[in-house]
Order: structure tokens, then sequence, then C-alpha cells
């Protein structure tokens, strides 16, 4: 049993230039790391001969496995097919099934075959086709001193045939790959310099079975488990042993692992305690209740929100008094505070909460700059506030200011 390592190789000025979205790369590693294939790159290159076959050499000098998407259209700019043929020093060759199958296929749609489809039942003589069952592209599959180069079309859907039906049960049969296990913890409230030096001792003393990632995003941190060895039962009781350290000595921050979000962790703590909740959002614009009823079961515990960006909805909709908004201004603690009541009261929820801030990029003034924030929750006992200072753009001031709301919120339900 060894270490497979494989290389990613996704050929398109497309993908370079930003106008599609490499989301072959993320399928792929998701799915190789399922049968224990590890990837130690990915590299996207230009629509030119030097550039393919660079990559090429360099990935087979690195990898066991190279993967590459893309360039096998019937025109003249999909240069895949022929570089491959070239850097096999491979002459090509007619496959007469393929070539009735795309007759088939497009008899039944009413057309006929030109000569650029037709030429797509040629391929090199030193790979094996590998059937598609979505497209006209066949994938070829290529092995060299040890080394599997396999060509697969960049259509998400048809790549992802091939590798179901055809490459990773290939794979397992091939390759004795140990096990890979991935335990995620997700964390808020803390940033990643003060969980790591909490943390110091502990990850000083994992086991080699286990590696240690920082995930950090914007108010949260994910820690990632990695265990690698042979016995999968014994892998997860060693993930399992030091899930149980984490808890003990950075409990108060974590609020999952694995699958889920914050969000879906206050929806849980809501209904556990029959309660609901309710939102006024001014600078978030809704995206607090669009994360809060993203989840299924919301209903249950979400009355319902109010989105008043202008004052006058703050004022006549919401019932924040006009002398409070005069006085203290829109972004102000005495405002949020009005607003998570309201909100409450009008929704006849058990929690309402708030937010009002400067998200940008314009608005701030010298007192309030961009990115400060206020927020408010009330749940009919007292009411809290928070002030920040942000210091992100636009769509991160308001990301960060949603995941503090929630975290408030998570704070507030656990201390029940």
């Amino acid at each position: 049993m060894k270490n497979i390592y494989a290389e990613l190789i996704s050929i398109g000025d497309e993908i370079l230039y930003g106008q599609t979205l490499d989301t072959n790369s993320h399928f792929i590693c998701g799915e190789l790391d399922k049968i224990g294939i590890r990837v130690s790159r990915k590299v996207t290159v230009s629509d030119s001969r030097d550039s393919i076959m660079n990559a090429f050499r360099e990935a087979e000098k690195n990898a066991d496995i190279i993967l590459i998407t893309g360039g096998l259209g019937p025109t003249k700019d999909d240069l895949t097919k022929p570089l491959l043929a070239e850097y096999f020093d491979s002459g090509m060759k007619l496959h007469e099934d393929i070539l009735e199958d795309l007759k088939e296929r497009y008899a039944k749609r009413g057309r006929e075959l030109n000569d650029l489809n037709k030429g797509q039942a040629e391929l090199p003589e030193k790979c094996k086709p590998v059937e598609n069952k979505f497209g006209t592209a066949p994938g070829m599959w290529f092995e060299k001193d040890n080394k599997i180069f396999i060509s697969m079309p960049g259509v998400p859907r048809e790549m992802q045939q091939m590798m179901q039906d055809s490459i990773l049960p290939k794979f397992k049969e091939i390759f004795d790959t140990p096990v890979l296990i991935h335990k995620m913890i997700h964390t808020v409230g803390v940033p990643e310099s003060i969980l790591a030096e909490k943390l110091e001792d502990w990850e000083n003393g994992l086991s080699k079975e286990i590696k240690l990632a920082y995930l950090p995003g914007l108010k949260q941190v994910k820690l990632r488990l990695t265990a690698s060895g042979k016995d999968e039962k014994h892998l997860n009781a060693l993930i399992d042993q030091e899930v149980d350290k984490l808890y003990k000595l950075v409990g108060k921050y974590i609020y999952g692992t694995d699958e889920g979000n914050l969000a879906q962790k206050i929806g849980d703590l809501l209904l556990k305690q029959n309660k609901t909740i309710a939102c006024a959002e001014s600078c978030t614009g809704g995206y607090l209740a669009h994360l809060i009823t993203s989840n299924a079961g919301s209903s249950e515990y979400y009355r319902g929100g109010i989105n008043p960006y202008h004052n006058d909805l703050k004022i006549n909709v919401l019932g924040v008094r006009k002398e409070t908004i005069e006085k203290y201004g829109a972004v102000s603690e005495q405002t949020v505070i009005e607003m998570a009541e309201r909100v409450r009261e009008l929704f006849n929820a058990d929690i309402g909460v708030s937010t009002s801030g400067v998200a940008g990029p314009g608005g701030g003034t010298k007192d309030k700059p961009v990115g400060t924030v206020w927020v408010a929750l009330a749940d009919g006992t007292k009411t809290q506030t928070k002030l920040y200072h942000f210091q992100f753009d636009r769509h991160g001031n308001i990301e960060i200011t949603t995941n503090s709301l929630l975290n408030l919120v998570r704070q507030t339900l656990s201390s029940n």
C-alpha cells in the first residue's frame, strides 16, 4: 500500500479568462479523495501547443495519474487529442464502433455527421477509448512507464459520467490506496491565531496518523482533521478521541462538525427550546434571513423579517422613533435596540435581531467610517448590542456582520 498522487490539467482559455468556472476540478478532487487518491496539484493552461505540452511533461514527473479536461471538441482550437498523439508518439485509428454510435445519435436528432464530427471517432492508436454516454467526444486512457494519462471532455456532465462509470471503478481495481478520513470541526467567534495558540500543545501531541489544517473564513475557522492509514475503524476512533479533546479545550467556540452551517445550528437550538426569531435588517439587506431560511424546516422557528433600508421604513413600518434617528443616526446603538425590540413585537417572536451599519464602499463619515456596524438582540428580558468596525469590501462586511449576529444568537441560546 502506498500513496497515489494525481495531477489535474484543465485546458481552455475560457477558464483562464474567468469566463467559465472550473467546477470539474472540484468534482474530481472530491471523488479521488473518497478512494484515497491524493491530488498533488491542479493547473490550468491555455489553448496553445507549448502550454499543453509543458503541462504534460511536468505532470508526468510529479504524479502517478494525470487527469486532463477540455480541448476535445471537433474544431481546430481543440488541441488535446492531436497533442496527446504527439506526446505518446502515436498514429491515429478510426474506431468503427464509435463512428456507428455517432451516426445513430445524429440520426435520432434528424441530422447527419459532417467530416468534423466523424473525426471524433478517430483516436490515437496507443489509447484505450473511454465511453462518453452523453457527448460525441470519447475519453482517452494512456499508460506509459507506470503513469496513467486520461483525457476527458470539459463539459461537466460528460466528464462526471466517465469518472463514475469507467474511471473510478478502474482505479479501485488497480490501486491499493490508504484509507483517508476527514473530520471538519466548525468554530466561530475566535480568530485563527488565538485558536492556534490555545491548541498548540494539543496539536503537538497529535498522532502521526492525523494531520490538522486551519481553514479560516469571516468570523469562522474550520479545523480539518485528516487521518490516513490501513484500518478505517482505528482511524475513526483516533479522530473521535481528538474531537472530544477539542470540545474540552475550545468547546465554547465549536458549533458543529462536518456538514451543516451556523444558521442551521441556531435553527436546531431554536427548535429544541421551542423559540422563534424575527429579523430587522438594514445594512445586511436580508442576507441574515436568507441564511436562516436556506435550511429546511426553518418555517418552524423563523417568524419573518423586514429590510427597512430607508429611514422612513424604520420609522413608519417598523416603529423606530423619529427622534431616535434624528438624535443618534440610523447607525447607532439606540436605533438597533429599537429595531430589535420592535421587530420582535411586530412578528410576535421570542427573539428579535437587528443590523444597521455602513457596508460601503461609500456612505462613511469620520465618526462612522465604512465598516461601522451595530447589531442588537432582544429576547423580552434584555436587549444586547454589539459594535463592530470591519475592514472588508461591501460583501465581506455584510457577510461578517451576519456571522457575528448569528454567533450572538448562538451564544444567547446556548447559555439558556
